[in-house]
């Protein structure tokens, strides 16, 4: 494991509006630290007390949505942590883990949930998620137990779980139980982030995430012989959204799916509390995606843009835990009146 001196507060400084995260050796550029998650094992039994939750979908599918509730040993008067994974991602990514360890050991319980078809969740569930599924996110804020939730919920979304979490947080219904809510490196102009998906630089990467894609879905969905097909001929991103994801989910195309899913259509209209963290070096996600958002929107949101962090990275010189983490929970303390 990597060796880290721990600090009490970060080095960073604002430079024309972004701020200066020197990257930790040997993870420079955004290349290294996107693939940092990926190449290092994953954080071993987080401290506290799991135990294992399911919420109902509201949708008449009979779905339902699996969660790991993980309890601190010290517990601490904190709103709950709901932590939403990514693409091809679950409950046991290892982002969700550490930012899980991070909120434990400062006393606060943490909620891993797997979207619709992810994780566990694949066994309880013919659907899967996709861009805009934001009233799932609302039917866990709803049937959270009361003495989980008394304290109120801060919702943090990374990557694609980021973007729903905006589509959910630009409701005028969304749940008053949420004090708060963050984003990291979420894609929040799906065409714009497909795009860049399907350049030739990041062909890997495309690879990487359809080949994820296609095992998720074609072994967790309740799938029709031509959708399996349909599935399997797909060759890039924007196929399958095109192909299977729009469909099956009542868009038109991937183009409408596109846009009305789009996370950064509701910035404007977020009356909670939200952090949206962004890397421009992110090789997966525009940066021009987040300097248009800067400029509309609402008093209720800050935007924190870094010049290097990589997706869903921000491992950054000195510091044992994630530049974003610790940038959550200064947002997350200044709420609170710590």
């Amino acid at each position: 494991m990597e060796q880290v001196t721990s600090k009490s507060e970060s080095a960073s400084i604002i430079a024309d509006g972004v701020y200066d995260l020197k990257a930790r050796a040997p993870w420079w550029g955004g290349d290294l630290q996107t693939l940092r998650n990926h190449l290092l094992p994953a954080r071993g039994p987080l401290p506290g007390r799991s135990s294992a939750l399911t919420f109902p979908t509201s949708d008449g599918s009979g779905d339902q949505l699996s969660a790991t509730l993980e309890q601190p040993r010290e517990p601490a008067q904190s709103p709950l942590i709901l932590l939403i994974h990514g693409l091809t991602g679950c409950e046991d990514s290892t982002y969700v883990r550490e930012s899980a360890h991070f909120h434990l050991v400062r006393g606060r319980s943490v909620l891993r949930l797997n979207l619709r078809g992810a994780g566990s969740s694949g066994q309880l569930a013919r659907g899967y998620y996709h861009a805009g599924c934001a009233s799932d996110l609302q039917d866990v804020l709803v049937r959270l137990p009361p003495e989980q939730a008394g304290n109120g919920i801060f919702a943090v979304g990374f990557s694609l779980g980021g973007n729903i979490l905006l589509n959910l947080l630009g409701r005028s219904n969304v749940k008053r139980g949420l004090i708060g809510a963050a984003t990291v490196s979420a894609p929040i102009e799906p065409l714009e982030a497909c795009r860049r998906i399907m350049a030739p630089r990041n062909a890997l990467y495309q690879r990487f995430l359809l080949s994820r894609m296609k095992r998720d879905v074609l072994s967790s969905a309740d799938l029709s012989q031509q959708e399996r097909q349909d599935i399997e001929r797909t060759t890039s991103v924007y196929e399958f959204d095109d192909s299977f994801v729009a469909p099956r989910n009542g868009f038109a195309d991937a183009r409408d799916y596109y846009e009305k899913t789009a996370g950064a259509r509701h910035v404007g209209s977020i009356k909670v509390p939200t952090l949206i963290l962004h890397a421009l070096n992110d090789p997966w996600i525009p940066a021009s995606s987040y300097r248009n958002l800067q400029s509309r929107s609402s008093d209720s949101v800050e935007i924190m843009l870094t010049g290097s962090g990589g997706h869903v990275g921000f491992h950054e010189q000195g510091f044992a835990e994630t530049w974003h983490d610790r940038q959550i929970d200064r947002f997350l303390k200044r709420l609170l009146g710590e």
